[in-house]
């Protein structure tokens, strides 16, 4: 299991990729988007006392996932009016040639927001129009997650959402895409949510076009359209960015190899499939050429890169490859696997002035006994000897892992042997997960199921545990100036962005005073306080320091 993003309603494009225009980022500083993605950690990562921002909402431990259901997707989020587009949303003054105008609400991780990027893409070049609302679109389109329960529950929140809008006549038509319809198969949810219009599966994304062709001419002929996996890994180029112009995720391959009991993945995104370096490298081209600064390299498994196609792991390869696209500065890896992990990738990552030293690796337990039921392939004494490697040869390495509490049949020594390690690791980023049945999943039939209530108990622990690593990491950081890379602007004189150590939308963030930022730059930050997991700063400027 690995990171959670907030669900968000792609809108306002500005730039361009390939000729292509590019959509604002939608995760601005709201009461009700802070929220959101707090009640989103209370699932994927450490719980928050506070949000953020100043003089909002605050939240309690207790918040649980049922609540975040309850609040009105078409509350948000809330475009920032202080950065208007250089394309603004379509109205009916400007759509006289389109063929039509829609919605896109992107729901999942990030390898799901490529997808939703990449369909994005092919909407605009087929000539519809993006628009900001739901309300008034001629059609709607959910790219759903079907990863757990939870996810699924949240998916179908949504559609009912842009359903009910439909039955009101604010909208012609909603297709679903993604991993639900690819969890649930298309007849399982139309019976479920008759009223919805058209179904996409996760591969066949790319013919996104032809299900609204079809949906316009109102045809009844194929509006559930689903592929096998790929043998190769599909095309990410000329996507429509939704995420901030500066930085962008850089999917490498698709589906997984693995056979972990506990997860569904491979039955939705199929098997292991690279995509080879050169076409990596052309995507990054583009990105760069774009003004992204940061990649975040995503996957399903990132270490088993190249395995399949070249027949050994190609990932320290293309990481050399990558290095030398100018215009990046930043390279981030996630979604790392302990097998494959090998001296050459740490030797790699060490020595990298781009490659920074943030490593996501989601390990799940540390109990060989429970690492054997979850089929991970890899032991305690494996585990422990690469997080020492990575500590010793990586200069400030920040790990960021997840965990599972109440996996079936965890004893309650079990639970215990992971609260040692997770104190005496001391992972600067982690999140935990409580064990979900996922129905076909190998773990199912496993004996030694708990009681929700303990496997919740036994995450809240965890999470509490972890609470104070983290603000402990937080707090050693306070004195030191730190690159930070300038995310967004709050007011006149607060803006916020991240350190090496925080990956977008998933870990804290920097609040930083100053005059006239960019969104994009990287500038020196004096750190002069920790606010629950995000830190308070100040910029330095060099003509500051220069008149000092």
């Amino acid at each position: 299991m690995g990171c959670h993003r907030v669900p968000r309603i792609v809108t306002n494009p500005s730039g361009t990729v390939d000729g292509l225009p590019q959509a604002d980022n939608l995760l601005k500083h709201s009461t009700i988007q802070s929220f959101r993605q707090r009640l989103m950690n209370d699932v994927a990562g450490p719980f928050t006392t506070g949000d953020p921002v100043p003089n909002t909402l605050t939240l309690k431990r207790e918040l649980s996932l049922a609540v975040l259901e309850s609040v009105p997707m078409k509350s948000l989020p809330i475009v920032d009016p202080s950065s208007p587009p250089v394309l603004g949303p379509a109205s009916e003054k400007d759509t006289g040639d389109a063929k039509g105008t829609y919605a896109f609400v992107s729901l999942g991780c990030p390898k799901n927001l490529v997808d939703s990027e990449k369909m994005l893409g092919n909407l605009a070049l087929d000539g519809y129009v993006l628009v900001s609302e739901p309300a008034g679109a001629d059609f709607v389109i959910v790219n759903t997650c079907g990863f757990i329960e939870s996810s699924r529950a949240e998916s179908k929140a949504v559609i009912r959402e842009m359903l009910e809008l439909k039955k009101q006549n604010k909208t012609r038509g909603v297709i679903v895409a993604g991993c639900l319809p690819e969890r649930l198969g298309g007849d399982q949810l139309r019976a479920e949510l008759p009223e919805i219009d058209g179904i996409v599966g996760v591969f066949a994304r790319d013919e996104i076009t032809r299900v609204a062709d079809r949906l316009f001419g109102a045809s009844e002929e194929q509006r559930t359209v689903f592929r096998p996996a790929p043998v190769k890994a599909l095309d990410d180029t000329a996507r429509l960015r939704i995420t901030p112009k500066h930085y962008a995720y850089l999917k490498i391959s698709e589906g997984c190899d693995r056979t972990c009991t506990f997860c569904s993945i491979p039955k939705m995104r199929g098997k292991h499939a690279t995509k080879p370096i050169e076409m990596v490298v052309a995507e990054a081209r583009e990105l760069a050429a774009d003004g992204v600064r940061e990649l975040n390299i995503v996957a399903q498994d990132t270490t088993y890169y190249g395995l399949d196609l070249y027949g050994e792991v190609r990932l320290v390869e293309l990481l050399r490859e990558l290095e030398q696209v100018d215009g990046i500065d930043w390279i981030r890896l996630m979604y790392l696997y302990p097998i494959h992990f090998s001296d050459q990738l740490i030797d790699k990552i060490a020595g990298s002035s781009k490659i920074i030293p943030y490593l996501d690796m989601p390990l799940q337990h540390i109990s060989d006994a429970v690492l054997k039921r979850m089929q991970r392939r890899v032991n305690r004494a494996q585990t422990v000897e690469l997080v020492e490697k990575l500590r010793e040869r990586i200069p400030n390495v920040v790990l960021r892992t997840t965990f599972i509490a109440g996996f079936p049949g965890e004893t309650e020594a079990q639970f215990e042997e992971l609260c040692e390690f997770v104190a005496q690791t001391r992972f600067e980023r982690m999140g935990v997960f409580s064990y979900s049945v996922e129905p076909g999943t190998p773990a199912v039939k496993l004996d030694g199921h708990l009681p929700d209530e303990v496997k919740n108990a036994r995450r809240d622990k965890l999470m509490e545990l972890q609470q104070q690593i983290a603000f402990e990491f937080g707090d050693s950081l306070v004195g030191y100036e730190l690159d930070v890379l300038i995310d967004d602007q709050i007011d006149d004189e607060t803006w916020v962005g991240r350190t090496f150590a925080d990956a977008p939308e998933i870990d804290g963030s920097v609040f930083v005073t100053g005059q006239d930022l960019i969104p994009g730059e990287f500038l020196p930050v004096l750190i002069e306080a920790r606010q629950d997991y995000d830190l308070v700063g100040s910029a330095i400027r060099e003509d500051s320091v220069d008149e000092s």
